[in-house]
């Protein structure tokens, strides 16, 4: 009897579509059945762990030349690569949106934020991941990876965050096969509004770092038991070091007296600690204390009291932060699958916040912009009285701007500033013992947040692929790090980048870099504490540029701008074509989103 050869072709995946290799009679007798081979990661694929840390800032970890001891970032340093010249988006959801997909942050629509508030209705800003532009665990797991992620995620849009989903663009709908965490952008420790896969559920009351860490291990433990051979992929991005700053005691105390000198001594300390380690360029100069800023000397005993405490509170919670790492660590030496994992370790995903505006903040949210109308003087007095409160469960703190330009030393200002290194510099720690022969090495090749993605891939031997689930995918746009881990000498590969955080924005070419602030003036409590006009039609064109060469000048104190107006010009070009290409137009700032939010009494459904 006649036979039919199937033609059937399998869906196009990641991987090369397998062609039905069956044959179709008319009866069962005529026929041979088939079934596509299951999927396996390559031979020798590395587990793999990312972890994303919160606000932390350049020069805050003992690591990378500051006083906050994190002996578990040191030993994996130690046993690894330090790249110094790695780059992030300014905040955080446009970098985890980056760093996930491997593209710009605007042209996968990240450009503010998922929430309602900060998003707007425009292709570089809704807030939505496209599903042609498919995050590294839906690669992986197509790859033969098992994927979790735990701890913050922030971005999922505000309207499909319920229980009723949609979940298209929660972590489970993104290729994470089991998820624990927050939604948000920030959330509080104890009292957590927690997510576990696909619903909400009751915190235990716990600190959120140690129950996401045992999630973690938990999810590993029950992987290796059922597939021993397959690799797995963990997210790990704990809600630290973003406000609020909360930490038992016992972590907060073992600073006690230790930051008394104040961040002046802090910021000299660090930058002579960071020359010395050789993770800053030789002839970095460190800039002076910005103006907005008061000398350590010059405040009150009551004063120096207060601020000591926050930054106690903060050490305290970097150093309690490393040791949850350390669990997870200690848990993979302990099953022998250390040697076989890769480990990114990014060290915030901008650089230190400068959200606790000039004077702290112990309760309720410290941001300029959400407080309320109350008076910069009224916040000092709320300070001072609350000392006690400080870093507790009933607290809601975040450090004074003092601390946030120490924590970023050696660069100047801080997170969303996209105009600046100290916006975006933020190092990074890669690990992986069965494939980095110059361990303890420093890497300065210019990296930045999208290069993670096709690192990874390198490493696993997987290639980006064309389609994921039938959708065709985008082109990954960062730039693969393997070329450099046992060549310290080999040139940068990625030179090109931009930046552009709310109006403030900058592009870097080979070492050269052109920037613009805008709203230099945002920490001025007066002018975003409810008295905000709406300036929709603002002129960009005022901002002023400055230009910079990094290579000379790696800590942005000599604007070289009107000694080379025509190297401004050419960068300035640059900046507008990768604006048009990737989705930045239309410019949108700070003022233009909450003087929405607030003359419509924090109801804003987006800008209109």
């Amino acid at each position: 009897m006649a036979t039919l050869t199937a033609s059937v072709t399998a869906a196009h995946s990641q991987q090369t579509a397998q062609p039905y290799q069956g044959v179709v009679g008319k009866t069962l007798a005529d026929s041979k059945e088939w079934w596509p081979q299951p999927v396996k990661a390559p031979q020798g694929a590395p587990n793999v762990i990312w972890i994303v840390l919160d606000d932390v800032g350049f020069g805050a970890t003992g690591t990378f030349g500051g006083l906050i001891n994190t002996p578990v970032f040191d030993s994996l340093a130690a046993n690894g690569l330090k790249y110094t010249n790695f780059h992030t988006a300014a905040i955080c959801a446009p970098t985890r949106a980056a760093a996930l997909t491997g593209r710009n942050h605007h042209s996968v629509h990240e450009g503010g934020f998922s929430h309602t508030v900060l998003s707007a209705g425009f292709p570089g800003y809704d807030g939505r991941i496209p599903s042609k532009d498919g995050t590294i665990a839906e690669i992986l797991r197509e790859n033969g990876y098992n994927t979790f992620a735990v701890g913050k995620y922030g971005l999922t849009p505000d309207e499909e965050a319920s229980d009723a989903g949609p979940f298209d663009r929660w972590p489970t709908g993104k290729g994470f096969e089991h998820y624990f965490g927050f939604l948000g952008s920030e959330d509080d420790n104890y009292k957590t509004n927690l997510v576990e896969d696909n619903s909400h559920i009751k915190p235990d009351g716990r600190h959120f770092s140690e129950q996401l860490t045992d999630k973690a291990i938990s999810y590993i433990e029950k992987q290796k038991k059922a597939a021993p051979s397959k690799p797995f992929f963990l997210y790990y991005a704990p809600g630290a070091t973003h406000a609020p700053h909360q930490v038992d005691t016992s972590w907060s105390n073992l600073y006690k007296g230790k930051f008394d000198q104040g961040w002046d001594a802090f910021r000299q300390q660090v930058f002579d600690r960071q020359k010395k380690l050789g993770v800053i360029p030789a002839n970095a100069v460190l800039p002076e204390r910005n103006p907005k800023i008061p000398a350590w000397n010059s405040l009150t005993a009551e004063q120096k009291k207060l601020y000591a405490r926050f930054f106690e509170v903060y050490a305290g919670y970097l150093t309690y932060t490393d040791y949850q790492v350390g669990r997870v660590v200690n848990y993979l030496k302990q099953i022998n699958q250390l040697n076989n994992t890769l480990i990114f370790v990014l060290i915030g995903d901008n650089g230190a916040s400068k959200e606790g505006t000039q004077f702290g903040a112990i309760r309720g949210r410290g941001t300029s912009f959400a407080s309320g109308g109350v008076t910069a003087q009224k916040y000092l007095e709320l300070n001072e009285n609350g000392i006690e409160q400080i870093g507790t469960p009933e607290s809601f703190v975040n450090y004074p701007l003092g601390w946030a330009q120490a924590a970023n030393t050696p660069f100047r200002f801080w997170k969303m500033d996209a105009q600046s290194e100290g916006g975006t510099r933020n190092p990074l720690i890669v690990f992986y013992p069965n494939g980095i022969k110059d361990k303890g090495g420093i890497r300065t090749q210019y990296g930045y947040v999208t290069d993670l993605l096709p690192t990874t891939l390198e490493f696993a031997g997987i290639k980006a692929p064309e389609y994921i689930r039938e959708i065709k995918q985008d082109t990954i746009q960062g730039t693969s790090l393997v070329y450099s881990v046992n060549d310290a000498k080999a040139p940068s590969r990625h030179t090109q980048q931009y930046y552009y955080i709310f109006g403030s924005r900058s592009i870097y070419k080979d070492g050269w870099k052109a920037a613009a602030a805008h709203h230099p003036d945002i920490l001025d409590l007066n002018k975003f504490a409810g008295e905000a006009k709406d300036s929709i039609a603002k002129n960009y064109d005022n901002d002023v540029w400055e230009l910079y060469n990094l290579n000379e000048d790696p800590t942005e104190r000599v604007d070289l701008a009107k000694k080379y107006p025509e190297k401004v010009k050419e960068l300035q070009a640059l900046f507008d074509a990768d604006a048009k290409k990737y989705n930045i137009y239309p410019f949108i700032d700070w003022e233009d989103v909450f003087s929405r939010r607030i003359h419509n009494n924090g109801n804003a459904t987006g800008l209109k």
